[in-house]
């Protein structure tokens, strides 16, 4: 059953055009009997019985011809149409370049072309996407494999020494600090990729409300005051209780306390921080400003990237996970960063949130 059908639709036209000449021929017999039958009652008007039948005739004769020409011009229609289709659909398949569309005729060929190039675009992002993600997810996993691997290294020759070697009081409490040390890292490090992670999977939901932000300030403050007071650094702090911004308070203060960590962290005993306010027309706008070593101007572009450390710092703890995630965070709100920096003089990290 399955063949015979396949058997007709293959030749359907052949099938058609047969059908056509059948019936064709079969209505033209019947005009001739009924004819022989009109001159047997009435033999006087042979000639002119004859006449019509000829009459008849070349009319079905033409209209027969004129259908099997419609059918033709169809099919041969429908084989350009299917033959362009399957030379534009393998060009897709083989991902070929440069493909070109008809788009400037008003006909169901151009139509279906317009659609399917639109299929092919939304393809080709999506396998360029499929290919950044990759390459993302490729370069996350070389960055963690190097970011753990040095805490664990470490911890792995502390506790060596711990067993191999007859160790006093004083240096097995020295060793067991250092370990100690590299479990809170690589603790720290473990929940900063989880944020991470959570940040750009769009797991955490950001609940934006228009508050004060004078408390956020003062929860990412609480997170360095000891560390300033240690360098002695002065902390100069700018926030009238009444300004407000929408934001959110917990990861919002996380992501100032980034900003104030490093401030901290790269400017020298004796340095000043100043934290100021400011409303705008649409933003409101918090300025951290420092005095510490500043950063190069080749570096500016590249501090919010992900694991980017300057080779001027790398010899001090870090990681650099800490600006990237404060940036994702400011942008998730719908807000932006903007960095000055003189290198020698300080760093300014303006932090607009929408009001």
């Amino acid at each position: 059953m399955i063949r015979l059908k396949r058997m007709f639709l293959n030749n359907i036209y052949s099938i058609f055009t047969i059908l056509v000449s059948i019936i064709s021929i079969i209505f033209l017999i019947i005009i001739k009997l009924n004819i022989n039958y009109i001159i047997t009652t009435n033999p006087s008007i042979y000639n002119e019985a004859n006449s019509l039948f000829f009459i008849i005739g070349i009319f079905i004769l033409i209209i027969a011809l004129i259908i099997l020409g419609f059918i033709y011009v169809v099919r041969k229609n429908i084989l350009s149409f299917s033959n362009n289709m399957c030379d534009i659909i393998d060009k897709v398949i083989y991902k070929e370049e440069n493909i070109e569309f008809v788009e400037d005729e008003e006909t169901i060929f151009s139509k279906l072309q317009h659609k399917l190039k639109k299929l092919v675009e939304i393809l080709d992002n999506n396998r360029e996407e499929a290919l950044i993600e990759k390459e993302n997810i490729k370069s996350l996993i070389g960055d963690i494999s190097h970011q753990i691997k040095t805490p664990i290294a470490n911890i792995t020759m502390y506790n060596d020494t711990l067993i191999q070697r007859d160790l006093n009081r004083n240096q097995q409490s020295m060793f067991l600090n250092n370990m100690k040390f590299q479990v809170s890292k690589l603790e720290w490090l473990v929940q900063a990729l989880i944020k991470m992670s959570r940040l750009e999977s769009n797991i955490i939901s950001l609940n934006k409300v228009n508050s004060t932000l004078s408390d956020t300030i003062a929860n990412a403050l609480s997170g360095v005051y000891l560390k300033a007071e240690e360098k002695e650094i002065d902390l100069e702090i700018e926030c009238p209780t009444f300004i407000k911004a929408n934001h959110d308070k917990k990861w919002t203060s996380e992501a100032l306390l980034n900003i104030i960590e490093n401030a901290v962290k790269y400017t020298d005993n004796g340095g000043r921080i100043s934290i100021s306010v400011e409303e705008w027309e649409l933003f409101t706008k918090i300025d951290i400003m420092d005095t510490g070593i500043g950063i190069s101007e080749e570096d500016i572009n590249n501090i919010f990237k992900r694991f980017y450390r300057s080779r001027e710092v790398s010899e001090v703890e870090g990681i650099g996970i800490g600006l990237y995630l404060t940036n994702e965070i400011i942008i998730k709100q719908g807000g932006y960063i903007k960095v000055k920096s003189k290198k020698g003089k300080g760093t300014t990290f303006s932090v607009f949130l929408q009001r």
